[in-house]
């Protein structure tokens, strides 16, 4: 076994495999980018080192700088981990001429299955079922657009050296293939350096089931089961979980047979994904073989009581696999939810910032490399598989995502009521998350009853994204109730030794009245919706307060108290109702956690914002920092709402700016390749 491994990624993956290594006696060396200097991988790892600036391509993909400080550390093997170079072929080749281990598979079965084309005539060959399309070398636009025509509508545009649903577009109809062609063409040459595309006729409901297979340098080759990934968006997972729902044992054998069969067709080794399509006949396809360890691992190694990076590193390092077909099983039923910093009612769009507070529920009784009995099995199994900390910045250079979240049931029945319960209990501050709509995800009727299928989000939209809801009493009252407890708290350090003068404090008291107090509270969480404004009035009396919404004509004062605090979780009582929340304030929002739901109420405090203006209008800005990719307005030019007016780039995304209604754009202030800050205006807009 090696002495030590070096890390060649960053945030969760890395952290995942530190933590096998250091369980196995291994030294890490990690890799980081200027951006990277604080992140917890370069923490929990040995020892780390500084390969360049943030920039993907001048840190994290320079193979080069990677082999170097392999080299000078000592390690003896590179592990990739997933994204960046865990499929890159040369990367692997350089390895090896370095008298490095890559810990992954043989350069040659990369190259096989790193091009989508190619790998399908390899299947074909192997007689794995294939979707009907286009997967050859002719790239011109118009034979494209033929052979579109020719498989018939819709057809699925993929880059062909992609992955992680970059360089993907569906076509609905030939007029408007070329606009997809060219969009999906500069996403993929973004992503993945080749613009290469295949086509490919695009099933109507299908299931994302794939196979995760293991093979050793020995002839040994098995597959783990299946993990369902069909609840997707933008092509990118948000739930995967193992065993597929609804899997008979004689598809689940030839899904399995099909996947070995691939893995040998290119001489694999190490870990690997066989990915399908499947209809919900049960018929299935080949879509790709992803020639590394995959982001959902951990919903496999939940099932089967193993730890896949151990495996890894046992093969990489000519050891037989750990265990043969027939020793194993599928015990339970795993989740995984992956907590993305993004605004789910902005079309996902990616969130920067810093995680000001960051709460997690408990990890509980699963520890990697396990057994059965005392890890799998406790009825409250939680793992979560994190990159960040309370503190750390979500940076545009890389992937947005903050956490893996996954748990463990008997069944999936189980496993569900777990998983909706720990997503409860997942507290962000300081940016957008996916939490809430994880959690009506989890709990909608599609996904509680297995109805699944690669469009499900879509096809629940309404159900998923539903009108924003006022905030509920017990919120505004856990606010108010933190706002005033906060304030007496600073008027007490302030007074000092005056404490006992009742002019000097907070508290309320007024000579012979009593003091009726107005807060203005606004619900902008959602910022999909215009904001909510929340009128309070809280009437302060010896030891109590009156609660009272004047706007609200079927409400009245109901007695407000506080039963207990214990530092930012408060129980109050309402009337006849006890509420029981946490309560965290950044600068003037006060986010508040309580029945399994957040909301984020913006105190508008009358002597902050006092001759505070309004902020020039008429401007389109950039939703995030990132680069302009086109710009299809001109100055002068008359435009219909909805109009695309600008595409950026950002997290290797595209997002299109259009007009928010009919007008004229009077400016374009940025180029194609300007690199523009969160925020800029792009150009000025008139509305008709």
């Amino acid at each position: 076994m090696f002495k030590k491994i070096l890390i060649a990624n960053r945030g969760e993956i890395a952290c995942r495999v530190a933590a096998t290594a250091r369980r196995l006696g291994i030294k890490t060396v990690a890799v980081y980018s200027e951006a990277d200097a604080n992140a917890k991988h370069v923490a929990v790892c040995d020892e780390a080192v500084l390969i360049g600036p943030a920039a993907a391509k001048e840190s994290y993909l320079r193979g080069d700088k990677i082999i170097a400080v392999a080299k000078a550390t000592g390690a003896q093997a590179i592990h990739p981990g997933y994204g960046f170079l865990s499929e890159n072929a040369e990367f692997a080749d350089a390895c090896a001429e370095a008298g490095l281990v890559f810990i992954g598979p043989p350069a040659s079965a990369m190259r096989a299955m790193g091009s989508k084309s190619a790998a399908k005539s390899l299947m074909e060959k192997a007689a794995v079922p294939l979707v009907p399309g286009y997967h050859g070398d002719n790239q011109d636009a118009d034979f494209l657009n033929r052979e579109a025509d020719r498989i018939g509508y819709p057809v699925l545009l993929k880059a062909s050296a992609g992955g992680g649903g970059k360089g993907m577009r569906v076509v609905e109809n030939s007029a408007a293939f070329k606009d997809a062609l060219a969009s999906c063409k500069r996403e993929a040459i973004s992503s993945f350096g080749d613009d290469k595309v295949l086509a490919e006729k695009y099933l109507q409901r299908p299931r994302h089931i794939e196979i995760q297979v293991f093979a050793d340098t020995l002839g040994n080759c098995i597959y783990l089961f299946e993990r369902d990934c069909s609840v997707q968006r933008r092509h990118q997972k948000v739930l995967e979980e193992a065993p597929a729902p609804n899997m008979t044992d004689e598809r689940r054998a030839a899904m399995g047979d099909a996947a070995v069969a691939a893995a040998k067709a290119v001489g694999y080794v190490g870990a690997g994904t066989v990915e399908f399509i499947a209809n919900q006949d049960g018929s299935f396809y080949f879509m790709e073989m992803n020639t590394r360890l995959q982001v959902e691992h951990p919903v496999t190694e939940m099932i089967t009581g193993t730890d896949l990076v151990e495996w890894q590193l046992r093969v990489a390092a000519g050891e037989p696999l750990p265990k043969k077909q027939d020793e194993l099983r599928i015990h339970g039923h795993a989740i995984e939810a992956r907590i993305y910093a993004e605004n789910p009612e902005k079309g996902f769009l990616p969130s920067i910032g810093t995680l000001r507070h960051l709460e997690t529920p408990q990890a509980v009784n699963f520890e990697l490399g396990g057994t059965l009995a005392n890890g799998l099995g406790h009825p409250a199994a939680v793992r979560i598989d994190s990159g960040v900390r309370e503190g750390d910045a979500i940076s545009p250079f890389y992937d947005p995502m903050i956490a893996k979240l996954i748990v463990w049931g008997a069944d999936r029945k189980q496993a569900l009521a777990r998983m909706s319960q720990a997503l409860a209990q997942y507290q962000i501050v300081g940016l957008a998350a996916n939490i809430a709509f994880l959690k009506r995800l989890v709990e909608g009727e599609a996904f509680a009853t297995a109805d699944l299928d690669t469009g499900l989000i879509e096809r629940n939209h309404d159900a998923l994204f539903p009108a924003a809801q006022p905030a509920a009493e017990g919120a505004l009252a856990l606010a108010a109730v933190a706002l005033i407890e906060a304030e007496k708290d600073a008027s007490a350090a302030q007074s000092g030794t005056n404490a006992a003068d009742p002019w000097g404090q907070a508290l309320g008291w007024r000579m012979n009245t009593a003091y009726t107090r107005s807060l203005s509270f606004t619900d902008d969480y959602t910022a999909a919706q215009p904001a909510k404004a929340y009128n309070v009035q809280i009437t302060y009396r010896d030891a109590d307060w009156l609660f009272n919404r004047p706007a609200s004509a079927d409400t009245h004062p109901e007695r407000l108290s506080l039963m207990s605090q214990q530092g930012t979780d408060f129980s109050i009582k309402l009337g006849d109702t006890a509420w029981h929340g946490s309560v965290r304030r950044d600068g003037d929002v006060f986010h508040v956690f309580t029945g399994g739901a957040h909301y984020a109420l913006a105190y508008n405090d009358p002597m902050a914002h006092a001759g505070e203006t309004e902020a020039e209008g008429g401007r389109l800005t950039a939703p995030m920092p990132g680069k302009v990719v086109a710009v299809l307005a001109e100055k002068g030019k008359d435009v219909k709402k909805g109009d695309a007016l600008v595409i950026m780039e950002a997290m290797k995304m595209e997002h299109t700016i259009s007009a928010p209604h009919d007008g004229v754009v009077e400016e374009v202030l940025y180029a194609v390749g300007d690199q523009v800050a969160d925020g800029a205006p792009l150009l000025a807009f008139r509305a008709a």
